[in-house]
């Protein structure tokens, strides 16, 4: 009889895993649905390129439906789940709400933006975690620059030449390092800037940044950004952002045009909420084998999950996609024997390092013992990348922008009207009222 396997999320452990089980798809033993609330997976370490201008926003993503092919794709979101009736609540973008049923459980749900109660953040900061975000941000850093080069006023000329970072790790280091590749390269196009009227400022709580790297090569970076005008603060912390001002714990106060937030994430509620069992943290608990402790029909995976680190006996795996596509492509294997009756295999990775794209041709990277920075960091960080992305189709259309990029300069028109695209409609609908009522 064919199992239904429902994954929840769409994320690397969603596509991996359900690119793992097509062929029991095909054979029939088993039937897949993937909920995801945006439909394609998004590859993370290439946003910050996408909001730089050097890869289409386009492809750094990948359409569930066409990958997955033969797997159901639900649009929406999975807002509660109860395994001992083995169904959840599935709420689509559009309609009612409807139950489905499940055979298996894959909770990949991931994380979510780790916010804090700070003053005037929901109304002037701009998260860094999806492609919506990147896009947005390419266009802010252009409409800002558009904006200082065409006013005369000193005071707003500022506020829009300042841009202010929280977050040192691996999202907020290369989303302000390609934001200031962006500027640096559309300045050519506005008389009377320069790039030394721009304010560029990282905030970071800790005593260092790119934590998953060597301490050095942390090191090395606060050096490369602080030696093109970053100012790097460490220790410190964003106070407010009442009325578009950073205020920083030091008593800094900057009135900030763009203030990005990348302070890390937390795990996704909905396993907490629909009573799975969870750390202190909210972390899904795992097994060595990629199921939920102490349940039957359940597996999961990812960074919205505690699972045991083998290579560190007492430790988790770090929340990356390293181990998040490693993981997703053992739990699919497992999936298979599972279904099979078969005995599972523990997942033991040891980690191999990370990179970082700085911009500029710039970057850090670690593999084992091998420490790279400069040049040498830069290629190894899109090598690294390249092999994960998901799909030949991808890999072509990402290696194609870089070759563009290479040989053209960054396109530097900002779209920001697309964000409200009924502006001019709706302008236009009120001034043939004005003219009606005339």
């Amino acid at each position: 009889m064919s199992k239904h396997i429902l994954i929840v999320g769409g994320g690397y452990v969603g596509l991996y895993t359900g690119l793992g089980l097509r062929r029991m798809i095909r054979s029939g033993e088993v039937t897949v649905t993937v909920v995801d609330p945006r439909g394609y997976m998004t590859y993370q370490p290439f946003l910050a390129e996408a909001a730089g201008g050097t890869i289409e926003p386009r492809h750094v993503v990948a359409p569930l439906h066409r990958v997955l092919k033969g797997a159901r794709v639900l649009t929406g979101r999975v807002t509660r789940i109860s395994h001992d009736d083995r169904t959840a609540l599935f709420q689509p973008v559009q309609g009612p709400a409807r139950t489905l049923t499940y055979d298996i459980l894959v909770m990949a749900a991931g994380s979510i933006t780790r916010t804090l109660p700070i003053p005037g953040l929901a109304e002037h900061a701009v998260g860094f975690k999806t492609v919506g975000e990147a896009v947005h941000l390419r266009n802010h850093v252009l409409a800002q620059l558009a904006a200082a080069a065409s006013t005369d006023d000193p005071q707003v000329r500022r506020r829009a030449l300042t841009f202010v970072v929280v977050g040192g790790g691996f999202s907020g280091v290369e989303a302000l390092a390609e934001m200031q590749g962006l500027a640096d390269d559309a300045l050519r196009y506005h008389d009377g800037i320069t790039p030394a009227d721009l304010t560029w400022t990282l905030v970071e709580a800790t005593g260092g940044i790119l934590p998953e790297l060597h301490p050095d090569l942390g090191r090395w970076t606060v050096g490369a950004l602080r030696a093109r005008g970053v100012d790097v603060r460490l220790e410190t912390r964003l106070s407010s952002a009442a009325g578009g001002v950073a205020t920083l714990s030091d008593g800094t106060a900057l009135d900030a045009g763009t203030l990005v937030w990348a302070a890390g994430g937390r795990p996704s509620p909905l396993a907490a909420d629909s009573g799975l069992p969870v750390d202190g943290a909210g972390l899904l608990l795992a097994t060595e084998y990629l199921t939920v402790a102490g349940l039957e029909d359940a597996f999961t995976a990812g960074d919205g999950a505690a699972v045991p680190d083998l290579t560190r006996p007492g430790q988790f795996t770090a929340p990356n996609a390293q181990h998040a596509v490693r993981q997703a492509k053992l739990l699919a294997r497992n999936l298979k024997a599972y279904v099979r009756g078969r005995g599972l295999k523990a997942y033991r990775h040891a980690y191999l390092g990370s990179v970082a794209g700085l911009a500029h041709h710039q970057g850090v990277a670690q593999v084992y013992s091998i420490r790279l920075t400069g040049f040498l960091g830069w290629l190894a960080h899109r090598m690294y990348h390249l092999a994960w992305v998901p799909t030949v189709n991808h890999k072509a259309r990402v290696l194609a922008d870089w070759a563009l990029s290479m040989v053209f300069r960054r396109e530097a028109v900002q779209l920001a009207a697309i964000e409200h695209a009924d502006e001019d409609f709706r302008r236009a609908l009120a001034a043939d009222d004005l003219d009606r009522a005339a």
